[in-house]
């Protein structure tokens, strides 16, 4: 039995045109299509937007933590010079200022612990009066003649 077709419809109808009440495999076919390519693009623009965090790991954790916080500002605000700047952040390495100055810091306690050692009265060595071990004081003259 041969199909009617509708009278104003044209005798030569596209492929994706569908029968009533049959499946539309065109708009199901985009439909997956769509979805896939919004997930790939979307995974694309995040790996690219933690591209500057990915870098900033080989640096200190001060500096990974500025250029986390600028993409993260970045992400939220649409503001593209944030990641710019994270960007250049984590590309430049910035010389490390705190290690020689805790070593410096270190080695000033260390100098003073010793100094508040040497300053504290120390115990006579002999059985000797404490009086006989002294130096005696040094007198400091003006520099003037006689």
């Amino acid at each position: 039995m041969a199909q009617s077709i509708h009278p104003a419809a044209t005798h030569h109808l596209p492929i994706f045109v569908t029968e009533p009440g049959q499946t539309d495999y065109l708009f199901n076919g985009v439909v997956i299509f769509l979805l896939i390519a919004v997930l790939v693009v979307g995974n694309l623009y995040f790996q690219l937007h933690a591209l500057p965090e990915r870098r900033a790991h080989r640096t200190s954790k001060v500096q990974m933590e500025i250029v986390a916080i600028l993409c993260l500002i970045s992400l939220f605000t649409h503001n593209h010079i944030y990641w710019i700047a994270g960007l250049l952040l984590a590309f430049v390495q910035i010389p490390d200022f705190s290690t020689p100055l805790d070593s410096i810091a270190r080695s000033l306690a260390k100098l003073s612990e010793r100094e508040a050692e040497k300053t504290e009265e120390p115990a006579p060595l002999s059985e000797e009066p404490a009086e006989a071990t002294e130096s005696p004081p040094k007198v400091v003259g003006h520099g003037g003649g006689i």
